[in-house]
Order: structure tokens, then sequence, then C-alpha cells
């Protein structure tokens, strides 16, 4: 079939330098020149990997965690106020000391309590200078303690709820980033097949015009066609040479913008391959939108904002006094000797309530409960409106990748009687007027046809954008990042 014509476009080397790359391309090759060297996937990247670490930040507080507090060296010589109790005053003496302590703790916070369970151990140091010099050590060899917030806000349970979800939506946010990555390179690369075909298409005309006027002159030495069809005949070779002058510029503009977006060297040259119309894709609506519900970004964000909202709920609520408890059992010692610091501890218990009410908030309290309320109203309001939103929008865009689908077929074999048509005249079954016209609609049907896979492509792109599931392997997209990214 002459449609072979436009399964492959080839970019004009003669008319750039013969030191310049050329790179064969067909659409899929694009797309993942795209997804990894475009400035557009190096920012959604890095956003991403932001969120990946602070998901990890997150884990690792969860973790048990070992630290070491020190004061290597702490020395004062200063004057300080004391009490002479043999004169009954207050007096100004000199002081000089030299301190220094270390401590070891293992800390774990608990998610049920948002509480935290502590072991640790401390070591200090402590010499005075002057009259009176002494030296002194003092040791908690082993103390076992809990801290906890009572009846008050408990952060690390919310942060249990919200945090996994912030990941996972980050994660499919990616995805659905480089989706688009996908549709923009697709549409860079269907505008510059399309410039191409019309820049062949040019050559081709002025090819083809230059030789019907020579046929026309011939003929109109015989009297065949009279001398108005003849300069007919000239004026469209003229006009065939200026068109293809204004293509070749466009054709330069679109290769620089393909260029550019792919991040490839000034001096790169592309040659594409069109794609064909997989065969076998076939897309129920249902389908589409229990996708798009399980993976799209925005579904998972609309229950962050509910959850969150939540979380300011209770926080508000309880945030009408505060408690806290501390407890802790353990040995501690003082000697005037490292050794002995750790002989014969004595046993040491601590354990502390605080408490803060506020008698009289002037409703501030009950102010930011109603607030609270109202943001999750709104963010669940909002949230519907956003769902039927995106269910529209999955609706329309598999409507129109079924439409351009069939479209496909049918420009086909539009390609294929134009080009029947267009040549006609030159086996002289046609007057110029047919000639004229079989051209146009030559040009039209290969035109129709390239629009018609980019809006193919286009849609099929964004349908995977909108729903993160490739249809094709019939699998989450987020299966094959997991294989490769996942934590």
């Amino acid at each position: 079939m002459k449609r072979i014509i436009f399964v492959m476009l080839f970019v004009t080397v003669a008319i750039y330098s013969k030191s310049q790359a050329v790179v064969t391309l067909d659409l899929k090759q694009t797309i993942e020149i795209a997804a990894d060297s475009s400035l557009q996937a190096f920012i959604a990247k890095n956003i991403y990997q932001v969120s990946h670490w602070e998901y990890r930040s997150y884990k690792a507080a969860r973790l048990p965690s070992l630290n070491l507090d020190m004061t290597p060296l702490q020395y004062y010589r200063d004057f300080t106020r004391r009490y002479d109790s043999d004169n009954n005053i207050d007096i100004y003496r000199e002081q000089q000391s030299l301190y220094s302590s270390a401590g070891l703790s293992i800390k774990q916070n608990l998610d049920l309590t948002g509480g935290t369970f502590f072991i640790d151990s401390e070591l200090g140091y402590m010499r005075n200078f002057g009259d009176n010099a002494y030296t002194q050590f003092t040791s908690v060899p082993i103390r076992i303690g809990y801290s906890q917030s009572l009846f008050g806000f408990n952060s690390i349970k919310w942060e249990k709820r919200i945090e996994p979800l912030k990941y996972e939506k980050a994660k499919k946010t990616y995805l659905y980033e480089r989706e688009g990555i996908s549709e923009q390179a697709t549409e860079y690369f269907f505008n510059l097949a399309m410039v191409q075909a019309e820049y062949d298409m040019s050559k081709e005309n002025v090819v083809s015009s230059d030789s019907l006027y020579r046929i026309g002159e011939e003929r109109f030495k015989i009297m065949s066609i009279p001398q108005a069809d003849l300069m007919t005949l000239r004026l469209d070779a003229i006009n065939a040479r200026n068109s293809l002058k204004n293509t070749e510029i466009g054709l330069k503009r679109a290769m620089f913008a393909l260029i550019s977006f792919l991040n490839l060297e000034e001096n790169t040259r592309i040659q594409l391959s069109l794609p064909e119309v997989p065969a076998s894709i076939s897309i129920s609506t249902n389908e589409a939108l229990l996708q798009a519900k399980d993976n799209n970004p925005d579904f998972l964000g609309y229950q962050q904002e509910a959850l969150e909202a939540e979380r300011e709920i209770d926080k508000a609520k309880k945030s009408v006094f505060e408690a806290s408890l501390y407890a802790s059992i353990g040995f501690n010692q003082v000697a005037n000797n490292f050794r002995k610091a750790y002989q014969d501890p004595s046993q040491q218990d601590i354990v502390s309530i605080g408490l803060s009410v506020p008698i009289i908030d002037w409703g501030v309290r009950k102010g930011k409960v109603n607030m609270a309320r109202n943001n999750l109203n709104v963010a669940r309001i909002s949230s519907q409106q956003k769902e039927k939103t995106l269910t529209n929008d999955v609706i329309m865009t598999l409507s129109d990748f079924s439409i351009q689908k069939d479209l496909i077929e049918s420009v086909e074999e539009a390609v294929d009687i134009a080009l029947a048509a267009y040549n006609r005249f030159k086996i002289g079954k046609a007057d110029i007027s047919g000639l004229t016209l079989s051209l146009n609609r030559h040009k039209e049907a290969q035109k129709n046809y390239i629009s018609a896979l980019k809006n193919y492509w286009l849609s099929y792109y964004k349908i995977r954008k909108l729903t993160l599931f490739d249809f094709e392997k019939q699998e989450k997209l987020s299966v094959e990042f997991d294989r490769k990214y996942g934590l």
C-alpha cells in the first residue's frame, strides 16, 4: 500500500551539515529518552526523592535510636554571690570550676500511646579550684524510664496513618508526571512528524509540478490543453517552490523543539518512524474508572486532606489541658574518684506529673475545634467535586481514544483513494481542475492520518496517566516501579 510512505518519516539531511549526528527514533524510544533525560523528568525525579527521604526519615524515627550526649569541657571562672552566715550578708566570691559529662541513651517511641520508652546511662565529672578545691564524679550506671503525654494529642498515631499515605501519593504523583512527560514527548514527536510530512510532500510537489508543467508544455504544443491550463501549471510550480521554503523553516523549528525537549546535542538530527496502532488494546469504561480510583494520586490526595483535617479536630479537642507523666527507676552514686562512683550505687526513683488547665480561654479552644470541623467539611466537599471532575476526564479521554482508533482506519483508506486520484493526471485521465483537487485531497488525507495517529497516542498516554495502569501488560504502573525503586 502507498501508505508505507508514512511508516518511515525521514528528516532531509541535505539541508543540514554533514557533520551533524543523525538519530532514528520511534515513538517509544522518544518517550524513553524524555523520561530519562528531559528537564521535566529531572524535576519530577528530584521532587519524588524529597518525599522518598522524608518517608525514610519517618520510618527511621519509628525504630529505636541510640544517642550520645556530651559536654566534653565546661570551664567557669567568675564571681558568684554567696551568703556569709557569720556576718549575715551576701558577698561575691571568686569561683573556678571544670565540668564534663557524657550520657548514652536508647529511646523508642510507642505508636499506641505516643509515649517514649528509654534506657540510659550517665557519667559526670566536676573539679573545683581555689582554697576548698575538690573533685567529684557522679554516675547513673543504668536508668529505665517512660515519658507520656496524658489524655493529649498523639501525633505518632496520626503520623502512622498519614505518612504512608503521603509517600504512596508522592510515588504515584511521580508516575503521573512521567506519563505526563510521555504526553509531551508524543506532542513534540507528532509535531515534527507532521511538519516532516509536509516538507516531504512539498519536495514531492516541486518535482511533480515541474514534471507536470513540462507535460503540460508538450500537450499545449499539440493543442491538447488550453494556454490557461498551462499558466496554471506554471503558477503551481512557482507556488510549490515557495511552499517548500516555508515548510523548511517549520521543519527546523519543530526539530529544534524536540531536540531541546529531549535534552540532546544541538547538532543532532532526528529521523522519525511513525508507530502502528496496536489492534489488541481495548479499554472498558468501568475498568478505567476502577483503576483511576485505585491508582490516581488525586484520589490519595483527597484521602490525605480528609485525614489531616480529622487530625486537626482531634488536636483541637485535646488541647483543653496539658498533662504529662515522667517516671524512671535506676541507680546513681557520687564519689571523689571514678572507681568508687560505680561502687554500691543507690536506687534512684523519679516520678513527675505535670498539669496545665486553662480556667478561662474566652472560647479559643471552641473556635479551634469549629475551624477544624469546617476545614474537614470543605475538604470533603472539595474532594467530591474533584472526584467528579476526574471521573468525567477519564470518561471523555476514553471516548476520544475509541473514536481516534476508528478514525485511523478511515483516514488510511482516504490516503489510498486520494493517492489514486492524484496519479490519474499523470496518465492523462484528469484535467487541471481534477489535478488541483486531487493534490489538495492527497495532502489533506496525509495530514489527517498523522493527526489521527497523534490524537490516538495522546489519548492513550493520557488514559495511562489518569489511571496509572498499563492496559497492554494489564498491570499497575506502580508494580514495575516498586520492583526497581520501592522501599
